[in-house]
């Protein structure tokens, strides 16, 4: 019977099941790959067969075209689907539209990829699901005690406040295109918000994309269209790298907001001049880390990638196994999981 290790196991080119013979969220083009979710550090072009849910499809159609894989092939969620000599299931990751936990499980013995995942509200897409197993893998972005992460409608309410506060003022939000902006989105409509958003170019086709699987974001219009003399309030929401470009010059002293889980240090909103931080995250903080690793209850955790440290120690005082995997090539793209000085969108 083959070892845990032996039915996945890290590799240059990312995750590898043997048994399966294919790659998770591979970094470089292979023949066979599973991705869980959208984002560019995950989910590449290039490769000659792509396994994934529906929307985590349509997102790289997007993003890549049409011919972004040799072939590819939706799977549902809670799904199994028996590849060669395992079984793969999927489950919901609370992280973005399409996101998903991948259970891979052979002779009644199982391991999880978790992907990137969070716990808090996030009304675009279904919650994390805690999924039992022998091995839980793990991201590690936020994997230290100082990040608690407060409730998202508390920092929705911030903005709500400053909006009205400011309201002569155009406020831009810059919020990640694909997950982050949307989410904020909802959060507002939610909150009763129902004023037109003005939105950055780049997030049209994905806001689009979110509509198209029953998000409603609301009155959309194109920035370009803004006029803060006859629209209060004015909020605009752009990818953060345009923040301080040309592009934002056009907006006369703006309240430049962020939203990020890396505001809640506040010497980063301070050195890219974020003058309303909102800490928000699509990323488990430390409490949901943790939290999910007790429901979870594995013989053993592997971390993938993050501050692995401080919750590898965490697990050895608990009594469980933890397990470093060390690897690369993530969080290169994602605005929200990475130093915030030096991020490209």
């Amino acid at each position: 019977m083959p070892t845990l290790s032996e039915i996945l196991h890290p590799t240059p080119a990312g995750l590898y099941c043997p048994p399966g013979n294919f790659y998770v969220d591979p970094t470089r083009s292979v023949e066979r790959a599973i991705i869980t979710h959208g984002h560019a550090d995950h989910a590449r072009a290039g490769h000659e067969h792509v396994l994934a849910t529906e929307e985590t499809l349509c997102i790289m159609k997007v993003r890549y075209g049409e011919n972004f894989a040799g072939s590819y092939q939706a799977l549902k969620y809670k799904e199994p689907l028996k590849i060669r000599d395992v079984t793969c299931t999927l489950y919901p990751a609370g992280h973005i539209l399409g996101s998903a936990q991948l259970r891979v499980e052979q002779n009644g013995r199982s391991l999880v990829v978790s992907g990137d995942y969070k716990r808090s509200a996030d009304p675009t897409c279904p919650p994390f699901e805690p999924v039992p197993c022998n091995v839980f893998i793990t991201e590690a972005t936020f994997a230290l005690p100082v990040f608690r992460f407060p409730e998202p409608v508390h920092e929705i309410r911030k903005l709500l406040t400053s909006l009205e506060i400011f309201a002569e003022r155009t406020h831009l939000l810059g919020a990640y295109s694909l997950g982050k902006a949307q989410r904020v989105i909802s959060l507002l409509r939610e909150q009763g918000f129902d004023a037109p958003i003005y939105v950055h170019g780049a997030l049209e086709r994905l806001n689009a994309l979110y509509h198209q699987f029953g998000n409603d974001l609301g009155l959309l219009r194109p920035a370009s269209e803004f006029s803060p003399s006859s629209h209060q309030p004015g909020l605009v929401v752009a990818p953060p790298s345009s923040l301080n470009d040309r592009w934002s010059r056009r907006f006369k002293d703006p309240v430049t907001s962020f939203a990020s889980g890396w505001m809640a240090i506040r010497a980063r909103a301070r050195q890219r001049g974020v003058e309303l931080p909102l800490i928000l995250s699509d990323h488990a903080d430390w409490p949901e880390l943790t939290q999910t690793i007790r429901e979870v209850d594995a013989d053993q955790v592997w971390v993938t990638h993050g501050r692995d440290d401080a919750l590898l120690r965490h697990l050895e005082l608990e009594g469980r196994v933890g397990r470093p995997l060390s690897l690369v090539g993530y969080n290169e793209e994602d605005d929200d999981a990475v130093d915030t000085s030096t991020m490209v969108d």
